[in-house]
């Protein structure tokens, strides 16, 4: 009866690969072989009963074969090589085995035992290396060589040398070390050094940094967020004893509800509370004179809502009134009004069968003399205005919305974006709207070089032909 053979091999995922790949091209099935991963300061070679076989004369023999496996199947594969478990390297070859000469698509039947076990293993060596990178806690230690860091950490796994290169790449710049129980790494600013693990004691202790830290943590801590349970589940009770910031937790939670009233009271106001019962158009332009929900209507002449056909298939929306609306109390009738007029027209549409407004609806602006000088509207300003959009775009029901410069997109989108990443693209914002992000009319009037004005008015243009387009405009609005 034909003896098990043991596999031996060192320097981890590497050198398992190395011979891995030999012994396929020699078809050694995996129920012939033992694998035992070495210790270091050996030789790498293939051990069959007592007999050790060169590596390099065997490889050389091997015969030319093709791995039936991806590029991600080896990532992964890497990743599992770091579980804690000894039965691993006798998985992965069990697995590449039966890629290679049996099921090129095994990774597919996930109720494969195999396929599980790998999968699981996997995806336990990501989290925990996720825990790492999150949950170490540098420490600063004074010697004479310059300031150290060190960190003690005990992950599920023996992983040290897996998340290693994050540490180099991300702290470059300063020395530190990284104690776990099974090995440590040292970093001198040139390279890696590895050594033997230690137990918590003989990691670093208290310092200054921990204080620091400590004050960051209550300074972003959110209250108003906090689950526990999902708060030890991302971060088991296990990493607290490592991590300065832990030991604040059972103090800011019971300080939660005094400081979530707190955040309430500081929280910018919304406009919503000046909303009329009936969300028609005629009542919300009724109610706008008497909104205080910030000061700008108040220091403006008046607010300035937006006109337009009540069922528009098509809505402008831009940043705020300037001088001229402010006087007039109708929406894009200055001179950047004047430049909106002549793209419309040169996309065939006409303003009566649109909806023209803005994000916030009164004019900001500094007294400078006599004269009154436009401010763009901050965030908190676009926000605390929100509610009157909301209400236009719900009443009005467009299909295509055509954001005029990045004001109006913040207050439409929801978030920041750069012209130069949305231009030309075409945006769905739930299941209701289009939106496309152009120029704003005013912003054409303040460009100085003649082919970059002609360039952004020829932008606005054709972003307006596509919303028209988008819109189905060609049929009668009734």
């Amino acid at each position: 009866m034909k003896g098990v053979r043991t596999v031996s091999f060192e320097n981890g995922f590497k050198g398992w690969r190395n011979a891995a790949r030999v012994l396929l091209a020699h078809k050694i099935e995996p129920s012939d072989l033992e694998w035992q991963e070495r210790g270091k300061g050996h030789s790498s070679a293939l051990l069959w009963g007592n007999e050790e076989i060169d590596w390099p004369a065997m490889a050389g023999s091997s015969p030319q074969l093709v791995l039936n496996v991806s590029r991600r199947w080896l990532e992964m594969a890497e990743a599992v090589s770091y579980h804690r478990n000894p039965e691993k390297w006798q998985l992965l070859y069990n697995l590449i085995w039966r890629l290679t000469y049996e099921n090129p698509k095994l990774m597919d039947l996930s109720i494969d035992d195999q396929v599980q076990a790998f999968l699981s293993m996997e995806h336990g060596v990501r989290r925990d290396a996720h825990k790492a990178k999150a949950f170490v806690r540098f420490r600063k230690i004074e010697s004479e060589e310059g300031d150290i860091y060190c960190a003690w950490h005990e992950p599920e796994n023996p992983l040290l040398r897996y998340v290693a290169p994050f540490f180099k790449d991300r702290f470059s710049v300063m020395k530190w070390t990284i104690l776990t129980p099974d090995e440590s790494v040292h970093w001198d600013l040139k390279s890696l050094h590895w050594g033997p693990g230690c137990a918590q004691g003989q990691g670093p202790q208290n310092d200054s940094l921990e204080e620091l830290w400590g004050c960051y943590y209550k300074s972003i801590f959110n209250p108003a967020r906090v689950k526990i349970k999902a708060m030890k589940a991302e971060m088991p009770r296990k990493y607290w004893h490592t991590m300065p910031e832990t030991r604040l937790i059972e103090e800011l939670i019971f300080e939660s509800d005094q400081r979530v009233e707190a955040m309430i009271r500081a929280a910018p106001p919304s406009a919503e509370a000046y909303l009329p019962e009936s969300e028609d158009l005629v009542s919300l332009k009724t109610a706008l004179p008497g909104c205080r929900a910030c000061e700008l209507c108040a220091k403006a002449t008046q607010g300035v809502f937006g006109m337009g056909h009540p069922n528009a298939k098509l809505m402008l929306v831009g940043e705020q009134p300037g001088e001229v609306e402010d006087q007039t109390g109708l929406p894009f009738q200055g001179p950047a009004g004047q430049i909106l007029d002549e793209a419309l027209a040169e996309a065939s549409i006409d303003r009566d069968t649109i909806y023209l407004t803005n994000a916030v609806k009164a004019y900001k602006h500094r007294i400078e003399g006599k004269r009154r000088i436009h401010e763009k509207p901050s965030p908190r300003e676009v926000g605390t205005c929100k509610a009157w959009l909301k209400s236009e775009l719900k009443a009005v029901r467009p299909e295509v919305v055509v954001c005029l410069g990045l004001t109006a997109a913040l207050a439409v989108l929801g978030q920041s974006v750069r012209l130069m990443d949305v231009k030309n693209k075409v945006l769905e914002v739930g299941d209701n709207w289009k939106v496309i992000v152009t120029h704003h009319p005013a912003h054409i009037l303040r460009i100085q070089d003649p082919d970059e004005k002609d360039l952004a008015r020829e932008e606005l243009e054709t972003a307006l032909k596509l919303a028209r387009s988008l819109a189905g405009m060609t049929r009668n609005i009734t």
